[in-house]
């Protein structure tokens, strides 16, 4: 099954962030956790923000790659390396302000802000390579080459644990170490990625003209899509940023203990996404080759596949929740802190579910204006009600928030569900309309 890699993948990547705070959460204070929690939070919403670079590139490619169209397949991925690149490069010439205004914006102590900022002093160096991984992976996902994404995903997260315990262990670099890891991991990864590529690329072609990469009518759509994903991306991490600016008012425990925690959600997301992907290989390749027959069948076989997944984590949060949050951090403050909040993140996967099964549907399909659209809606539920639950119930009512956020994501975009089906006809069919 197509998807079962693909979740396996997914489920690699969150071992950077955990990995990270593991290491954080054994260095002696709840600042040193704090700090390495609002960097992993400035990268999620620095890079995530372009995470249409992923997310565009997996639906055109897919929908290339069910058309059988190897031109526009290869066409797709240099656009999408180049502007990869060429972000990245703005982020590096920008850094300092960037990081300086990010970290005090999310909040936090002086000392979690200041230890935010060696951390990601040292990550931000591999800015162009972390975003081309993500056009790497969108291609593994949409020309359905999973196997290679999950090596892929295994070989960054095997030299980030390599690299994190020599820099900090061996070198005595601290957080700037843990930091440094990851940047590492991000260069191998997509140094492994491009020779992927280029082993897998589509022989017999003419070579590749700059008229054919520039060409206005796909630079067209390219823009609206990567504009929509921009849009949807950062109404996301803002609420994710909001969440943690209210966790860091509460205190440096409950900021750490909410760190903690959300490796709960972020291992959640990755798995479930890993459905998500699959479903937005499949949409996209149903499309391509106008099969409504197919499509339904995606949507089908995924959604039974996340609704299992999502009971799966959740029944392995409320049993082995307290393990793993040992395991997390030795700190005894953070630990009973983020126990109390535990079965928030029980609810979480159950909730979630329909929502990261519709993202994928939607991307596949390239509709990436509903994507935005629902997300601004989902996104204002969230922080009105997190503004009203905060001062009722404290860092419960904060957890209740987001889980109705989390649940409202794939209410509003499923009314939206049977513009897609009309929409898969046959070439012969639309040509008699």
């Amino acid at each position: 099954m197509l998807a079962i890699p693909i979740v396996l993948a997914n489920l690699t990547q969150p071992i950077l962030g955990a990995v990270d705070t593991a290491v954080a959460g054994h260095l002696g204070s709840a600042a040193d956790l704090g700090g390495v929690a609002l960097g992993g939070l400035f990268f999620s919403f620095v890079f995530w923000s372009f995470g249409f670079l992923r997310m565009g590139t997996t639906g055109l490619v897919a929908q290339a790659f069910g058309a059988r169209n190897m031109d526009a397949l290869r066409a797709d991925i240099v656009r999408a390396l180049l502007l990869a690149i060429a972000i990245g490069g703005g982020i590096l010439v920008v850094q300092a302000p960037l990081i300086g205004h990010v970290v005090q914006l999310i909040g936090g102590s002086d000392a979690v802000q200041h230890n935010a900022r060696i951390y990601c002093h040292a990550r931000i160096l591999s800015a162009p390579f972390a975003l081309g991984n993500y056009v790497v992976l969108g291609y593994l996902l949409g020309a359905q080459r999973p196997r290679i994404a999950l090596l892929s995903q295994v070989l960054i997260n095997a030299v980030n644990v390599v690299a994190v315990v020599t820099y900090v262990y061996a070198f005595g670099w601290g957080l700037a170490g843990i930091g440094a890891a990851t940047a590492t991991a991000d260069v191998i990864g997509f140094a492994f990625g491009i020779g992927v590529l280029w082993h897998v690329r589509p022989r017999g072609l003419p070579p590749l003209a700059w008229r054919t990469v520039s060409d206005a009518k796909s630079l067209n759509k390219i823009v609206g899509m990567n504009r929509d994903i921009f849009l949807r991306t950062v109404l996301l991490l803002s609420s994710f940023a909001w969440f943690a600016h209210l966790g860091a008012t509460q205190g440096d425990t409950v900021l750490a203990a909410n760190a903690v925690l959300l490796n709960f959600q972020t291992f959640m997301a990755y798995g479930l996404d890993g459905f998500a992907h699959a479903t937005e290989a499949l949409v996209g390749a149903a499309i391509g080759t106008r099969d409504q027959s197919a499509f339904r069948e995606a949507v089908k076989v995924n959604l039974v596949w996340s609704a299992v997944g999502a009971f799966g984590f959740a029944l392995v949060y409320g049993c082995a929740g307290t393990w793993v949050i040992n395991e997390l951090t030795d700190q005894p403050a953070v630990r009973a802190a983020a126990r109390t909040f535990l079965p928030w993140v029980a609810m979480l996967p159950v909730a979630s579910a329909g929502g990261f099964l519709l993202d994928g549907v939607f991307i596949g399909a390239t509709r990436t204006r509903e994507l935005m659209q629902t997300m601004a809606i989902s996104g204002a539920l969230f922080f009105c009600a997190s503004w009203v639950l905060v001062d009722i119930w404290g860092n419960h009512g904060l957890w209740l928030a987001l889980l109705i956020f989390m649940g409202v994501r794939g209410l509003t975009l499923l009314p939206f569900l049977p513009r897609i089906t009309a929409a898969i006809r046959p070439a012969s069919v639309q040509q008699a309309m």
